[in-house]
C-alpha cells in the first residue's frame, strides 16, 4: 500500500464516521462503522468494542465478526481480558502473543486461541478524565500493530468518544450513561432482529446485520428502529 493510498484509506475512513452522523443520530451504526473501518485499515484480522453501561458494567456493543464477538462476550462475563483492563487503566493494553503472554486472562486466552486469534491490541475509549469503554483489534499472526497503525486506531477511537460524549453538551437534558445506555438498548432490538433476518434467509449473522444496516440507510432511520419493524414483522429484510 503506498503512502498516498493509504492517506486516502485514512481520511476515508474519517468521511465514513462523519456520514454516520448524517440525520439523526445512531450511535450503533457509528460504533460498527469504526470496527469495520478498524480492519479496513489496520493490520488487524477483526475487531471488537465494548462500552461501559451506566453500573460502570462493560457490554459488547460492535464487532466484525461473530469469532470476535464471541471473544468479546467472553471478555464481558469473565470480568478480564485485555479490553476490560484497558477500559480500567485508561492505557492500551497489547499482547503481541496471547499464548505466550495471556497467563493473566485464562478464559480469554482459551477462547482468542480456540477462535485462530493470535494477538491483540485493545484501545481505551478516553478523552480527558473520561473513559467510556475500549477497543479492541484481534491479529490472526504474532507480533504488536506497527507505531503507525497504533496510533490511527488510537485516532479512530478518540473520534468516536468525543462524538458520543459530545451528546451531553448537544442536549440540555442528556447525560454520557444515558447515551451509552441508549446504544446498549439498540444493541439488543438488532441483536434480535439479525437473528431473525438469519433465520429468514438462512444466511449468516454477519450478513444479516449488513442487510439490516443497508435497509436503515435506504430509509435513512435509525438502525434500532429498522430492527424493531423487523422483529414486529412490519418489514420483510
Amino acid at each position: 500500500m503506498t503512502n498516498l493510498s493509504r492517506a486516502s484509506l485514512v481520511s476515508g475512513a474519517f468521511v465514513q464516521l462523519a456520514d454516520a452522523l448524517v440525520g439523526e443520530y445512531d450511535s450503533a451504526d457509528l460504533l460498527r462503522t469504526l470496527v469495520d473501518q478498524c480492519v479496513v485499515l489496520l493490520d488487524a484480522t477483526a475487531a471488537g468494542l465494548l462500552l461501559a453501561d451506566q453500573h460502570g458494567i462493560l457490554q459488547v456493543i460492535a464487532s466484525t465478526s461473530e469469532e470476535s464477538r464471541r471473544v468479546e462476550v467472553l471478555q464481558h462475563q469473565a470480568g478480564a481480558g485485555p479490553c476490560v483492563d484497558a477500559y480500567r487503566s485508561g492505557t492500551v493494553v497489547t499482547l503481541s502473543d496471547i499464548a505466550a503472554d495471556g497467563n493473566d486472562y485464562p478464559d480469554f486466552q482459551a477462547a482468542a486461541l480456540a477462535q485462530g486469534f493470535l494477538s491483540v491490541h485493545a484501545i481505551p475509549m478516553r478523552f480527558r478524565p473520561n473513559t467510556i469503554g475500549a477497543l479492541n483489534l484481534f491479529r490472526n499472526r504474532k507480533g504488536a500493530l506497527s507505531d503507525e497503525d497504533a496510533v490511527i486506531g488510537q485516532a479512530l477511537a478518540d473520534v468516536a468518544t468525543i462524538t458520543l460524549l459530545h451528546e451531553r453538551t448537544a442536549r440540555k437534558n442528556a447525560t454520557v450513561n444515558a447515551q451509552l445506555q441508549h446504544a446498549l438498548n439498540s444493541r439488543v432490538f438488532i441483536e434480535q432482529a439479525k437473528g431473525v433476518i438469519a433465520a429468514r434467509n438462512n444466511i449468516n449473522m454477519d450478513e444479516a446485520f449488513k442487510r439490516l444496516r443497508a435497509h436503515a440507510r435506504s430509509r435513512q432511520e435509525p438502525m434500532h428502529r429498522s430492527a424493531a419493524d423487523v422483529i414486529n414483522n412490519l418489514v420483510l429484510i
